[in-house]
């Protein structure tokens, strides 16, 4: 069994090297993203508070885990403009391929692959009054474990930051990857909602951001407990063995 899957692995990475496979999956991506939006009963939860935001701030900078991704751009309202942060491996240049269709810009790059450029580009945005969106635990996790990066960009620029998550049932959810993520059903139930907004001071210290990351964090995670709760899930949580793992190896503990 295990031989078919390799097989089978290697045979889908042979093909999606293709551009002309990448925009086919891109396009089979969006069409199944946009009949679940259309045949999902949805409970929004502060999108209007979110636009509001929006406006009174020109721009901000979003926020949502790796795992609930795919549905995000559904809930835009095309009236503003937002670039998405994604990844230069394949799976990003699909993720840049449904984004587009939504509308939506994109900026390539993540810590590994060019990462000042696109630091540059989403400052630049954000100094345009165009919001970014940037998804802290991609492209490799752990799962639910937020970076510093957009707290940066909230501090350099006095844009305010504000987490995302939604929850489906029925939904397929893929317990084997590291960002398990959801994959909603057509014709279910959904929630859909936002964080309070967070200010990160110019003056902030270090120990203060590291604050402000911890609490932001927290409340984006219990955003998507929250809503697969309420949905009558088991609810999805951070890796907190890759966290430790990663801990464990700043002091210099893991051989």
């Amino acid at each position: 069994m295990n031989s078919v899957k390799h097989f089978f692995k290697k045979i889908f990475q042979k093909i999606t090297k293709s551009s002309a496979a990448v925009e086919v999956i891109s396009s089979a991506i969006y069409l199944y993203a946009r009949l679940v939006g259309k045949t999902t009963r949805w409970q929004r939860c502060g999108l209007d508070n979110f636009y509001k935001l929006w406006n009174d701030n020109q721009g901000l900078i979003l926020v949502a885990w790796h795992g609930r991704a795919l549905m995000l751009p559904y809930f835009w309202n095309k009236e503003k403009e937002l670039n998405a942060l994604v990844s230069l491996h394949r799976d990003g240049r699909m993720i840049a391929g449904l984004l587009q269709r939504f509308g939506l810009g994109t900026i390539g790059g993540s810590s590994n692959e060019n990462a000042s450029g696109a630091a540059l580009e989403l400052m630049r945005s954000l100094k345009h009054d165009t919001s970014i969106c940037i998804i802290p635990d991609g492209p490799r996790g752990p799962r639910m474990q937020m970076n510093k990066s957009p707290f940066f960009y909230a501090q350099k620029t006095g844009k305010p930051l504000i987490g995302i998550s939604y929850s489906v049932a029925p939904a397929k959810l893929m317990n084997k990857a590291w960002d398990k993520m959801m994959i909603p059903l057509p014709f279910g139930r959904g929630i859909v909602k936002v964080s309070e907004p967070m200010f990160i001071p110019a003056d902030a210290s270090p120990e203060q951001l590291e604050d402000y990351r911890r609490r932001f964090e927290k409340q984006l995670v219990d955003i998507s407990i929250e809503c697969d709760k309420k949905l009558g899930l088991e609810p999805v949580r951070p890796d907190i063995n890759s966290r430790k793992i990663k801990r464990d190896e700043r002091n210099g503990n893991v051989h």
